[in-house]
C-alpha cells in the first residue's frame, strides 16, 4: 500500500442496488423512509438515485434491463432489508407515519413482536412489494 493511503475495510456492506418498476414511487417511499433514518441524498440520474449513510449507500433504479415489472419478496432472492431504527418510540412514530408515504404494516396482529417476544420491530412493505424491517434498540434482558 502506498504512502498516505488508508487500508480498505473488509466485510462491511458497500452498497445495495434495488431495481424498481416505478422510480418516481420509489423515490417518494424510500426517500421518506431513508431520510427519517438519517440517510442523505447521494446521487441522482435519470434512471435512479441513491442515499448514503456513512460509507454505505442504497440505490433505487428503474433499469432498462428489467425483465419484469413486479417484485415478490417471497420468491428466491432478497426478502427484506433491515435497518436500525432507534428506540421503540422511534419505530412507533415511523409506523404511524408510514402509510402517508407509501408503506403498509405487515404482520399487524403480531406487531411489534413479529420477530419474536424479545424483539421490537416493524415490518413494512411498499406499494411495489419491497419489505423493510425497522429494528428498535432495546436493552438486553
Amino acid at each position: 500500500m502506498g504512502a498516505g493511503r488508508q487500508a480498505l475495510s473488509t466485510g462491511g456492506l458497500h452498497h445495495v442496488e434495488v431495481w424498481v418498476p416505478d422510480l418516481a414511487a420509489a423515490k417518494r417511499s424510500w426517500g421518506w423512509l431513508l431520510g427519517e433514518l438519517g440517510w442523505t441524498p447521494y446521487q441522482d440520474w435519470p434512471a435512479g438515485c441513491s442515499w448514503r449513510h456513512g460509507p454505505t449507500y442504497l440505490v433505487v433504479e428503474e433499469s432498462p434491463a428489467l425483465t419484469g415489472r413486479t417484485h415478490d419478496r417471497r420468491a428466491p432472492g432478497l426478502n427484506h432489508l433491515a435497518f436500525h431504527a432507534g428506540p421503540p418510540h422511534a419505530v412507533d412514530r415511523l409506523v404511524a407515519d408510514a402509510a402517508a408515504h407509501g408503506w403498509a404494516l405487515l404482520f399487524a396482529d403480531r406487531h411489534p413482536h413479529a420477530g419474536g417476544p424479545d424483539s421490537y420491530a416493524a415490518y413494512l412493505t411498499d406499494r411495489q412489494g419491497y419489505e423493510v424491517e425497522l429494528v428498535a434498540a432495546v436493552a438486553a434482558p
